[in-house]
Order: C-alpha cells, then sequence, then structure tokens
C-alpha cells in the first residue's frame, strides 16, 4: 500500500498564443526542459468513426438502490449520470439481461422465470433505461446475459432456447418504448459459433435486423475464431472485448491483435473500468479516474477500438459488497439521499460532453506526447462535416510540464477553442472538470502548456457543464423498521432490499392473505454465472450499523422449504463466494437452527441452537418467524414461542435478511427489525495489531479535524476512546473519515458527531474495524509504526495494520 498525499495542486492552465502569452494560474518552473509535441489537427485526415463512452448497469445489482432514492435526489443522479452538458453524459448504456442469478454483487430478475411466462415489468433495468433515455434521447442501449433462468436448454445457454429469450426480451423493450441498439451473448463466457449464427438469422427473420450483434464480451481469440469461419464474421458486427488494457491495472497500454484489426469491423472496449470511483488522491495506484482517463484515449490510440464502455455505471449498492466503490458515482444511502459525485465521472466528461457518436476520428492528431506515453496521450474527433474539432489530453504519469503546440487545418474551424481541465493529483472538486481559458489561434496555431496529472479537453464546441447539486448528508437507517409491502415501490423489489441470488418480487399474497407479500419467483436453480458453492435465494436489506434488534417475518412455505431469517448481515465475498452473517433456518418439517457462514460459505450450528417444533409446520400454511440478536446472546422464535437460544460474538452489527435454502417459491409478509436494548458505552484504548501500538488523538486536542494516528500506547487521556453503537469517540468528538470521503487514502480524524455513515464503524471477525459509507477499513498506511502516523482508510485486507481492539 502507497500512502496517499494530500497536497492540492492549484489550477496551472497556461497558454501561449504566437501572437503573445496569455497566462492563466502561476505555475512553478518545472525541474527540466519541457517535452514539445506538435498537434496537426486535418480535417482531411479522419479516422474510423467513434462509437461513444458508455457503462454497464449489471454484472450485477450495481444499480439497484438508485431506484429507490428519494427526490430530488434520485434525479440529480440520474443527471449526472445521462443528462448532456451536466455530469457524465453516457453515450451508451449496457444493460444487463436478467436471469434469477448472481452475477457479481447482486441478482438481476428474469423476465421469464418459467417457459411462457413473461413478465415485462421484472427488475429495474428497464425503468433505468427509460430514464436514459428520458435524460438523452440520442443514448444508445446494448443487452447482454450473465445468466439466465434455468428452463432454458436444460442448462445449456447456448441453445435455441436462450436466443428465444433474447427475442423476448426484445419484445419486452419495445413494451417500454425503447430500441435496443446492439445484442451480446454470454458475458465473459467465451462463445458458440453457431449459436450467433443463428441469433442474427433470427434477430433479421423477426424484424430485428437494425440491432447489431456483439461478441463475444471476452478475450481477442474470437477474432481468430471469426477468420477461419466466414459465416461467423458475417454473423457478427462489433467485436467487444473485456479489459484490453488490463483486469484492474493502471491501463498504461491498451492493445488489440493484428488478426481483430484486420477484420474491418468496429473493435470495442465492451467492459473496461478500474476499481474506486476517485482513484488515490496524488497517487498512479492504477485505479479509478486515472486509469480510466488513460484507457478512454489509449483504447484508440494502441488498439484502434472506438467506444469504452465503464463497468460499472454507478456504485448503488450496499458497503458490504465486495465492489462496492466501483462506478462514476456513490449512491449506498437511499434513506438519507447521500450521494457522491465520483472524479470518474469529470473524466468522463472530457470526452463525452464535447463529442457525438458518429463522429470520426483525426488520426493526424492522436498520440503520445513527445512520443513517449510516459507523459500522456492525445486523441482527436471531429464531425463529418467538418464544423466543429475536440481534442481529449492526459498527463496521467507526467513529471514535469509539457508544451503541445496545434495546428488546425482541412477545412476545420480556426477559431476560439475552449479549455477544460481536471487535476487528477487534487482532492478539491472545484478542481475538476473545470472551464479555464477561451484562446483565440493566430493563423490556425495556438499552443498550450500542460501540467502533470491532468486531463484536458480543448473543443469548439460551445456549451460543456458541471452539475452543482449537492447531496443531503449521511445518516443511519433508524429503527424499528418495517414493511409489510403493499406500498409499492421503485422497482418490483420492495424498497431497501437487494438480491443476493434468485428473484423476490412483490406479488398478491396467497394462504388466504390479502395484500401484497414478497415471494421467491425462481422455481429452479439458473444457469449460473458465478461459481459460488452455496447459490441458495436471498435478499437483504439495511444498515451495517444495526448491532441489537429482532427481525421477524411471516412466511408461507408453498411447497417443501425451508426459509431463512439472516441477521447482523456482514461482508460478503466476491462474486457471492461467502458471507458473515446468522441464520435462522425453519422448514416445514419443524425443523430449526440458528446457524453462522462466513466469507467461505462454511457453515456452522451453534452449540445447542437446532431442533425440531412439536408438530410439523407444513407446507401452505403461514407462520411467524423471528430471530432476535442482543450482544453475544441469541434467540430463536417460531409463531410467538422461544424454541431455543445460543452464545456468540463473531459477528456484532449488520443487516438483515430473508432467504429460502433453495429454488422454491416462498412468500413473506409482515416483516419488521425492532431495536433491543442499546449497548453500554465503554471506554479504553484502542490497540493495534502492531504491538505497541494505540490509536491517538494528536495532542489530545479534541478540536475538529484533529489527526487520528498511531502513537506508543501510553495510558495517556489521548488514548481513551469511548465505543458504543458504532462509533468510537473522543472528548466528545467522533472517529471521522474526512469530507465523507470513500477513496483509499482518505484520512480520518476527529469531528463533531453528526450521525453519519462516514462515522460509524463496523468490527470485523478479522480485528479490522469497517467504515459504514466507505466499506475501507481504518489503516495504519503502509504498516508505518512511526508516532505521528496519520490514519486513513484503505481496502480491507486482513492486515495486522488495520487491526483493532476496541475498549471491552
Amino acid at each position: 500500500m502507497t500512502w496517499a498525499s494530500r497536497w492540492r495542486t492549484p489550477l496551472l492552465t497556461v497558454l501561449t498564443l504566437l501572437a503573445g502569452v496569455l497566462v492563466g494560474a502561476a505555475a512553478p518552473s518545472p525541474a527540466h526542459a519541457a517535452a514539445t509535441t506538435s498537434i496537426t489537427v486535418d480535417g482531411r485526415a479522419p479516422g474510423p468513426a467513434f462509437d461513444g463512452v458508455g457503462a454497464i448497469s449489471g454484472g450485477g445489482g450495481n444499480s439497484r438502490l438508485l431506484a429507490d432514492y428519494p427526490e430530488p435526489q434520485r434525479s440529480r443522479l440520474l443527471d449526472y449520470l445521462f443528462k448532456p452538458g451536466y455530469g457524465a453524459a453516457l453515450q451508451t448504456l449496457k444493460i444487463e439481461i436478467g436471469g434469477d442469478t448472481n452475477s457479481t454483487d447482486g441478482a438481476e430478475a428474469s423476465h421469464e422465470h418459467t417457459r411462457g411466462a413473461v413478465d415485462c415489468d421484472q427488475g429495474y433495468e428497464w425503468w433505468l433505461a427509460e430514464q436514459a433515455k428520458a435524460h438523452n434521447p440520442d443514448i444508445k442501449l446494448y443487452g447482454l446475459a450473465w445468466g439466465a433462468p434455468g428452463w432454458i436448454g436444460g442448462g445449456n445457454f447456448w441453445s435455441q432456447d436462450m436466443i428465444d429469450y433474447l427475442m423476448s426480451w426484445l419484445g419486452c423493450a419495445k413494451k417500454h418504448n425503447l430500441g435496443i441498439d446492439y445484442l451480446g451473448g454470454w458475458n465473459e463466457r467465451d462463445w458458440n459459433a453457431g449459436w450467433y449464427k443463428n441469433l442474427k438469422s433470427t434477430l433479421v427473420a423477426k424484424g430485428y435486423g437494425s440491432i447489431k450483434v456483439v461478441a463475444a464480451d471476452s478475450g481477442w481469440n474470437v477474432a481468430d475464431a471469426m477468420t477461419s469461419d466466414p459465416a461467423f464474421k458475417n454473423a457478427v458486427d462489433i467485436v467487444g472485448v473485456h479489459y484490453p488494457c488490463g483486469y484492474n491495472s493502471a491501463f498504461t497500454s491498451c492493445s488489440s491483435t493484428p488478426t481483430a484489426r484486420s477484420l474491418g469491423k468496429p473493435l470495442w472496449a465492451s467492459e473496461n473500468g478500474s476499481e474506486d470511483l476517485d482513484g488515490s488522491p496524488g497517487l498512479d495506484s492504477g485505479r479509478g479516474a486515472p486509469a480510466v482517463a488513460r484507457a478512454i484515449n489509449r483504447d484508440y490510440i494502441d488498439g484502434q477500438m472506438t467506444s469504452y464502455i465503464n463497468w460499472p455505471v454507478i456504485a448503488a449498492l450496499y458497503p458490504n459488497l465486495y465492489f462496492q466503490t466501483d462506478g462514476l458515482s456513490l449512491a449506498n444511502q437511499p434513506w438519507s439521499g447521500h450521494y457522491r459525485i465520483g472524479k470518474t465521472t469529470w473524466v468522463t466528461a472530457h470526452t463525452t460532453q464535447f463529442t457525438h457518436p458518429g463522429w470520426r476520428y483525426v488520426d493526424s492528431a492522436k498520440g503520445y506526447l513527445g512520443g513517449d506515453r510516459a507523459n500522456g496521450s492525445y486523441v482527436t474527433l471531429k464531425p463529418a462535416n467538418n464544423s466543429d474539432y475536440t481534442t481529449v489530453i492526459e498527463t496521467v504519469d507526467a513529471t514535469a510540464d509539457q508544451t503541445a503546440t496545434f495546428t488546425v487545418t482541412g477545412g476545420l474551424p480556426a477559431g476560439q477553442v475552449h479549455v477544460w481541465s481536471t487535476n487528477l493529483t487534487s482532492d478539491n472538486s472545484a478542481d475538476w472538470f473545470a472551464h479555464t481559458q477561451d484562446v483565440t489561434p493566430s493563423g490556425g496555431k495556438y499552443t498550450l502548456t500542460l501540467h502533470p496529472g491532468h486531463v484536458y479537453t480543448v473543443t469548439t464546441t460551445a456549451g460543456g457543464g458541471k452539475g452543482t447539486a449537492t447531496p443531503p448528508p449521511s445518516k443511519s437507517l433508524a429503527l424499528p423498521y418495517a414493511d409489510n409491502f403493499d406500498t409499492p415501490a421503485g422497482t418490483t423489489s420492495p424498497k431497501y432490499f437487494a438480491d443476493m441470488n434468485g428473484a423476490f418480487q412483490t406479488v398478491p399474497c396467497g394462504g388466504g392473505r390479502t395484500g401484497k407479500c414478497l415471494r421467491q419467483m425462481a422455481p429452479t436453480r439458473p444457469i449460473h454465472w458465478t461459481d459460488e458453492k452455496s447459490p441458495n435465494p436471498y435478499t437483504i436489506m439495511g444498515d451495517q450499523t444495526w448491532s441489537n434488534y429482532t427481525v421477524t417475518v411471516d412466511a408461507l412455505l408453498e411447497p417443501s422449504s425451508t426459509v431463512d431469517v439472516l441477521g447482523r448481515v456482514g461482508q460478503q465475498g466476491r462474486n457471492n463466494n461467502g458471507l458473515n452473517a446468522y441464520h435462522l433456518l425453519v422448514g416445514d418439517s419443524g425443523a430449526w437452527s440458528i446457524q453462522k457462514s462466513d466469507t467461505n460459505w462454511n457453515w456452522t450450528t451453534l452449540p445447542g441452537a437446532s431442533g425440531k417444533t412439536a408438530k410439523p409446520l407444513g407446507a401452505g400454511t403461514w407462520h411467524r418467524i423471528s430471530l432476535t440478536m442482543q450482544g453475544s446472546k441469541l434467540s430463536a422464535s417460531i409463531d410467538g414461542t422461544k424454541v431455543g437460544e445460543a452464545t456468540d460474538a463473531s459477528f456484532g452489527s449488520g443487516q438483515a435478511g430473508l432467504g429460502v435454502t433453495d429454488y422454491k417459491t416462498v412468500q413473506f409478509d409482515d416483516f419488521a427489525v425492532s431495536p433491543g436494548t442499546a449497548t453500554p458505552s465503554v471506554s479504553g484504548p484502542v490497540t493495534s495489531g502492531i504491538a505497541g501500538k494505540c490509536l491517538d488523538d494528536d495532542r489530545n486536542a479534541g478540536d475538529n479535524g484533529t489527526h487520528a494516528q498511531l502513537w506508543d500506547c501510553n495510558r495517556t487521556d489521548a488514548q481513551v476512546w469511548a465505543w458504543a453503537g458504532g462509533t468510537l469517540t473522543h472528548n466528545g468528538k467522533c472517529l471521522d473519515v474526512a469530507g465523507e470521503g470513500v477513496a483509499n487514502g482518505t484520512l480520518v480524524q476527529l469531528w463533531d458527531c453528526n450521525g453519519g455513515a462516514h462515522q460509524q464503524w463496523s468490527p470485523q471477525p478479522d480485528g479490522t474495524l469497517k467504515n459504514v459509507l466507505s466499506g475501507r477499513c481504518l489503516d495504519d498506511p503502509e504498516w508505518k509504526t512511526v508516532n505521528g502516523t496519520q490514519l486513513d482508510v484503505w481496502d480491507c485486507n486482513g492486515g495486522a495494520n488495520q487491526q483493532w481492539r476496541l475498549p471491552s
């Protein structure tokens, strides 16, 4: 881990005209002579058509919480994603074709759980696509499946059933007045050439001949197969590959293959993207905004890829999920309306706000500054009529100022250009996507001084804009909480419930009840995309700070089955390969148990916490089930009778949830989470996993902004902390993540307690202390042992530098 510098770099754009010098903010002298690049923007030398910059909603569940945001915050988030001249101004939206199975951080609902029973209102992707079109009527839509219902092809994805399934999905798109522009096969699962041929012929026969087929949303080897199979080549319109710059890398090199380039078809980075919506300030850690800035340019320079599609579109998912901060923005608190617009939004805007799909690359004005990729890159685009041009430049890795001299020719406008800039090394949002200069060329020429760690747009287009909406502060979801599922939500899922496997939908109640109930709809095990060893359906909701509470629900076991009531739900393993949680399992036979699972899906029945009711509960009848957690005491009740209890201290806080132990159509009603007795505050030192070190208040100051730091344990007042209900306080101030930040390296300090999730901490079984808002852990950077080392938050890794023993 690398320590993240907190220095803020001023805006330094300096434009020098041949006729004189126009100076912006003063800049320090470079350490050595600046590199010089001559860029000829020639309208007579166009390259291939630009297909746009987009993002993905899917793979999976990453957009789930957006629909539950209150107004006006929901509309503002949608503006930041899709509205031209406001934020990311996305030009393509790729949406998951749901299959009732986990596809990374959640499951997306199928429109056809059983053969022939089509429901075009399932899930939230149709809603999101409609919103995207409303905000930007020109946006392109792209559909792709990660998994599929189990009835398809007897478990074979590459079947006629799957093609028919896609046709019914396209029928649903028509009902939502949505035109689909692109369609893929099976995400990251290679291809079946015969299937793609059949897909293409079926699209033409069904009147969808304008839809372009993308293959194979995997690797470049599909191009080799197309070369040796002309019919396969003819069936595919676009070659789409994933992570051509390397997965979760710095994206410094983004190559394709000679074979792919020889096909004469558009090449796309049909999924790209990098961890974190911001990246580590002041660093090039290969993640977040700096990596995306490189990739949007270098995809074309290195590999002739004409579209970049970011995974995912937004981090609207709970912070205990693995990819909790990946996306253009963060929106994980619908109850508070709090959100954060990430720096990646503005890196994207540098291209999208000043170009349009259908423009063409200008190959005379692309490349690496000074011929060295370490200096940065540039690409230029223009419309067919030569009425404008836009050059996008990144200097992510540069270490000194550089000079770029532009010569505009070939019928392109030689008038005023507008310069926009983002300082990637700055944490100050005023330094992101700032309109810094307007320059009038002399004789079609002008010079720009480029500073390290920036993204620039130089454009003749008018407009461009930066949204100014301000989010409300974060806060915890208060208890008690209840939902009888009768009140309509933003989607077919109840408010705040996020499906991890299966499909939980509100439907008319069965078993003699009126009103609406929550039903697990998938009756057979799907064709999975993930490989988790416990793929049972479950859905989660709530706040990571919930500690002592009772979760209660009525359950109707329709066929013979076992329901799962979850409590203190914590960290989920990557791709649902485990979950820290308690489970009360109750079957129709009357068998019950309290179990715990971990992030490897190891299950343990707690000692003494299993048994059987005097009579079987039976299928087709309603029963009231409750799981109570008070400190280390856990107890189970069925139909108002306590049936057993256990003692376990593995998980101290977390969300609630509902599930089924197999793909059965169980119903739930009258869900409630009621608070228990608050755990008394305890005071004392917070000791580090690094021997002899403690959490320390710098100088025992106790003022807002006082550093939280590492120091030798010394039993002084500066190391006395109070722990209660997920907060750590000292001298009446809360342990706080500065600026409600979520990026790696964000500093930790003391601040007035305000109930925000950035001041809430969730102890993990491995001894780490996870911040509820960011999902990152309290961290001693680089395992430093020097007294006064200021603490930050960083990706949780279980190291001793992230382990803390709380007062007890």
